[in-house]
């Protein structure tokens, strides 16, 4: 059986949730490198779906010519 797929919201849960952990408690150093590995993986994760999401935005921004009508999104 395999893992859900992370959403973009879980995955910046998952990152804020590694960040208390590695600033409030008193962890050894496995335990710090071990989540900061984890940190890594989930913020690879929300950087591709934000880049997917980025790239689904366009898609719909494009205009029936086949221009591509360029907005900047704050995020």
């Amino acid at each position: 059986m395999s893992e859900p797929t992370p959403t973009f919201r879980t995955a910046l849960e998952a990152l804020e949730a590694i960040v208390r952990e590695l600033e409030e408690t008193d962890i050894d150093l496995d335990r710090a490198l071990q989540l900061f590995e984890d940190g890594v993986r989930h913020l690879k994760i929300a950087r591709e779906l934000l880049q997917q999401s980025e790239l689904t935005v366009k898609r719909v921004l494009e205009e029936s010519d086949g221009t591509l009508k360029a907005t900047d999104l704050s995020v």
